[in-house]
């Protein structure tokens, strides 16, 4: 164990001095043409979703999804600091290679099977991406690995609205994400992978650990990160760490399987780059991603058109055929009106939005009339 992790730190500060300086832009290669031009995706989910407990519940789902003309399935395969599939690296970093409601299963296996049977592709979503756990002060990853935690200035675990953080500038939690990554590419018939508002993400209040501290300062002639974490240059400097991160795993996969879909679902920007350092914009111009799905969620027709056009603003024209808002259709008891949901639809196709994706799968099924005719919008 100690060899392995010797060897990931020594891998991972190679990755990042040598990030942005031996790979170049014309290295990165072309985003695959979309393979039609219909495009509707559904997050299935572990929490609040039973969907993942059995064959047969996947089974069922991919059946709904197929009738309802969903071409594209969103799975999770990591949050609480498990896997939703057969790990051998989380079996070395933490004794568990599945969540253990799943011990003896393979979900994720499970799904590629059932769905590739109707055409629907399927994309392994990283929800939890660089949060360690969620209400566990950073669970068996975090107690295991105490320095790869995630500080704020007051040295406390990085901690907001629940989800405790690793720390995505630490060279061994990067790597330990990226071999996550790969592990799925290499051992799955998988069409894509996604990572989502947290990976790669931080909250801003984050970046103050002994690690990055010491990197900001080898970079800025010695001097300590600023007090105020709203600093402009602060900001641009976290968020590049980040976009060189989603670079790395852009080229990894692709390296690996070229016609792996690499997707992100982050949160709308400016608001995501403020509060989670997410700089989708860059991701997009420097080619660090296939498909770009924000998370569009709104509670009325006026504030889902402005947010859409203040989005497509930071896209070029020619990039919104690989621009798919994420659309809100359940939240705990939340669920928006028909006429709600038809109108959002409307506000896309008139924008020239050619598809969404739908949070989440447990709230199709309040909407039959409208996914029964859903393909002819």
């Amino acid at each position: 164990m100690k060899n392995k992790f010797i060897s990931l730190l020594l891998c991972g500060i190679f990755i990042l001095c040598h990030w942005g300086c031996t790979q170049t832009e014309e290295e990165i290669p072309s985003p695959p043409a979309p393979a039609d031009t219909w495009f509707s995706g559904v997050w299935v989910t572990s929490v609040a979703s039973t969907v993942m407990d059995s064959r047969d519940n996947i089974r069922t789902c991919v059946e709904t999804c197929s009738s309802y003309g969903i071409n594209h399935i969103f799975i999770v395969v990591w949050n609480k600091g498990y896997t939703h599939y057969p790990s051998a690296i989380m079996k070395q970093l933490t004794g568990e290679e599945i969540a253990p409601k799943y011990t003896g299963r393979d979900p994720l296996q499970e799904m590629i099977e059932e769905a590739h049977k109707k055409n629907i592709q399927v994309h392994a979503w990283f929800e939890y991406g660089f949060a360690a756990s969620y209400n566990a002060n950073g669970g068996a990853i975090l107690q295991r690995n105490p320095h790869w935690a995630a500080r704020d200035r007051e040295g406390k675990l990085l901690t907001k609205n629940g989800f405790e953080w690793m720390n995505p500038f630490h060279p061994e939690v990067r790597e330990c994400m990226l071999s996550l990554v790969m592990e799925v590419v290499e051992k799955y018939d998988i069409d894509g992978i996604q990572g989502d508002d947290r990976m790669p993400a931080l909250p801003a209040t984050g970046g103050y650990d002994d690690y990055t501290v010491q990197l900001y300062q080898q970079a800025h002639n010695g001097a300590n990160p600023p007090a105020s974490h709203t600093d402009e240059a602060w900001i641009n400097w976290c968020a590049g760490l980040l976009t060189e991160f989603q670079g790395e795993l852009y080229r990894r996969v692709k390296a690996a399987k070229p016609d792996v879909v690499v997707s992100c679902a982050p949160s709308v920007y400016p608001w995501g780059r403020t509060e989670y350092l997410q700089d989708w914009p860059a991701w997009v111009s420097k080619g660090y991603t296939d498909l770009v799905i924000p998370q569009h969620y709104r509670y009325d027709a006026d504030a889902y058109q402005a947010t859409l056009l203040q989005q497509l603003q930071y896209l070029p024209s020619e990039g919104r055929n690989r621009f798919y808002p994420g659309l809100l259709i359940r939240n705990g008891a939340y669920t928006p009106e028909p006429a709600f949901l038809q109108q959002m639809i409307e506000i896309n196709r008139r924008n020239g939005i050619r598809g969404e994706v739908f949070w989440f799968y447990e709230g199709l099924s309040l909407f039959p009339d409208f996914f029964t005719t859903y393909r002819n919008h």
